[in-house]
C-alpha cells in the first residue's frame, strides 16, 4: 500500500469505493476472491464459494485432507449453501459456474446437486462450457433451473451438521401474493425486439422485494418474503424441500417432519403471528386428506398420509446415490377441485405455468411459451373413473397415463380413494403459435 498510514481494511475500502466510482452505477461488479466484508456496498456480486472443479473432491497432487477450500465441486456446494443468507441481501451471490461438460469427472446426479444448490439458493447462474458440445442430458439439467425464481431458501441444518456441509433447504410458493407478478408483466415490454432481453427480470424483481436497504425499517422477524416464491394464482401454497446425500454411499434419507411444515398463513403481512399448523379456518392440523408429494428430479408422485390423532406424521424417505439431491413438493391435497401438481419443467414446479384455471368439469392450464421445453405435467383430478377424460395440448389430443391414486383416510382408519394424479406429456414450441403451451383438460 502507498499510504503506510492506513490499515489493510481502510487501504481496502479505499480501493473498492475508486473501483465502484470509475465503474458507475451501471456496471456490474462481482468481487471474485475479493475479502467479503469489505465488499459490502461495493460489489453488486460476490463470488462466496471455493473454486468449483472437474472432480467431487480435489484430485492429486492436490492435498486431500484439504477438501474445503480448494478446487472441487464438494468446496463449491458446501461455501454456496452455508452462505446462502448473504445473497439478496448485501450482494447477489456467485457460486461459481456451472460444469457441464462430459470432459470432466462428474456424474449426472452431481452435476444436478449442484444444479439444485444454485437454483435453491437462487445465486447467480453461471456457466463457462461451449454450450454446442454439451450433451442434451446435461443441457436439460440447467434448463430445469433457468430462469431463477427469485427466492432464497432457508438451510434447515446450517449449523447442525457434523461434517459441515448442509443437507436440507426449504422454500415455500404460494398464490397469494400474485398481483406483483401481474404488476411486473405490465412493466416488461416483451415485444420490444430490438433491445437485449432480461431473461431473469422476474427473479430480479422478486429478489429486491426482500432485498436489504440500507434506509429502509428492517423487515418483521416472522417475514417470509426472501423464501417465498410467487405462483400463479390456482396453483395455491405449498412447500418445496431439497434433501442430499453428501456421502460417498447410496442411503436411505428421512425428510424430518419440521422441514415439510406448509406455508404459514403469516409472513405476508407486517407483525403477523406464525400459524405454520393452521388451516384457513384457524383451526389446527384440519387437513383430513394428506399431501401430494413429487420428486422433482425422479418425476415420482406419491401421497404422504394426514397427521394422525396421536400426533404421529409419517415423513418422506428417498433411496439417493452418492452426491445425489432430490427436490420435494409437498401440497396439500384439496379433493374437491382439480390441482396442478408440478411438471418436470422447472424445479419451482410453477415458473412454467402461465395461468391455471380449474372447475369441477374442466381445466385449463397454459404453459409460459418463452423457451422450447419437452417433458410433462401432473396434475390431480378428483374423480375415481378416468376413461371420460379428454386432454388437449397445443389444439390438438394429447397422450397422458395415470401415475398415482390419492386416498382419503376415512373415520375408520382406512383409506378410501378421492382422485388420481395423471401425467401429461407437453412440448412448447416457443415459435408464437397462438395454442402453443395451452392444455385443456374435460
Amino acid at each position: 500500500k502507498y499510504d503506510l498510514s492506513v490499515s489493510r481494511a481502510q487501504a481496502m475500502h479505499i480501493a473498492l469505493d475508486a473501483i465502484r466510482k470509475a465503474a458507475g452505477p451501471d456496471v456490474f461488479l462481482i468481487g471474485c476472491g475479493c475479502p467479503v466484508a469489505s465488499a459490502i456496498g461495493f460489489v453488486d456480486g460476490m463470488r462466496i464459494s471455493a473454486d468449483t472443479g472437474p472432480t467431487w473432491l480435489p484430485p492429486p497432487p492436490l492435498p486431500w485432507w484439504d477438501n474445503g477450500t480448494l478446487p472441487s465441486l464438494r468446496s463449491m456446494i458446501r461455501n454456496s449453501i452455508s452462505r446462502a443468507p448473504l445473497g439478496h441481501r448485501w450482494f447477489h451471490n456467485d457460486p461459481d459456474c456451472l460444469l457441464l461438460g462430459e470432459s470432466t469427472r462428474l456424474s449426472d446426479v452431481e452435476v444436478s446437486s449442484a444444479a439444485t444448490v444454485v437454483a435453491m439458493t437462487c445465486g447467480m447462474m453461471l456457466l463457462s462450457d461451449d454450450l454446442t458440445k454439451v450433451s442434451l442430458s446435461r443441457m436439460r439439467i440447467v434448463t430445469k433451473i433457468f430462469p431463477m425464481a427469485g427466492a432464497s431458501a432457508i438451510v434447515l441444518d446450517l449449523h447442525s451438521t457434523n461434517d459441515g456441509l448442509p443437507s436440507l433447504m426449504r422454500l415455500w410458493a404460494t398464490d397469494r401474493d400474485w398481483e406483483k407478478q401481474d404488476e411486473l408483466r405490465k412493466t416488461m415490454n416483451q415485444s420490444t425486439a430490438n433491445t437485449e432481453r432480461d431473461h431473469n427480470a422476474e427473479a430480479t424483481f422478486f429478489a429486491r422485494q426482500a432485498s436489504f436497504v440500507l434506509h429502509e425499517d428492517v423487515p418483521p422477524p416472522n417475514e417470509r418474503k426472501r423464501s417465498c416464491i410467487h405462483a400463479p394464482t390456482g396453483l395455491g401454497s405449498w412447500t418445496i424441500v431439497s434433501v442430499s446425500n453428501w456421502s460417498d454411499r447410496t442411503a436411505v434419507l428421512s425428510v424430518p417432519q419440521s422441514a415439510l411444515l406448509p406455508p404459514p398463513l403469516s409472513g405476508f403481512d407486517a407483525g403477523a403471528a406464525d400459524t405454520f399448523l393452521d388451516d384457513e379456518d384457524g383451526s389446527k392440523n384440519a387437513n383430513q386428506h394428506g399431501y401430494h408429494v413429487l420428486g422433482f428430479w425422479s418425476s415420482r408422485y406419491s401421497w404422504l398420509p394426514p397427521q394422525s390423532e396421536s400426533g404421529e406424521q409419517e415423513t418422506i424417505k428417498s433411496r439417493l446415490e452418492a452426491h445425489e439431491t432430490e427436490i420435494f413438493h409437498v401440497k396439500r391435497v384439496e379433493p374437491e377441485l382439480p390441482q396442478y401438481i408440478g411438471s418436470d419443467l422447472h424445479f419451482s414446479c410453477c415458473k412454467e405455468v402461465l395461468s391455471f384455471v380449474a372447475t369441477t368439469s374442466s381445466i385449463q392450464i397454459e404453459l409460459k411459451s418463452d423457451y422450447d421445453r419437452v417433458g410433462s405435467i401432473l396434475v390431480f383430478l378428483p374423480v375415481i373413473n378416468t376413461q371420460n377424460v379428454k386432454v388437449a395440448v397445443n389444439g390438438t389430443p394429447g397422450q397422458w397415463v395415470t401415475v398415482g391414486n390419492t386416498p382419503k383416510v376415512a373415520e375408520n382408519g382406512s383409506p378410501r380413494l378421492v382422485g388420481r394424479v395423471i401425467r401429461i406429456m407437453v412440448v412448447v414450441h416457443a415459435e408464437g403459435e397462438v395454442q402453443d403451451g395451452q392444455i385443456s383438460i374435460e
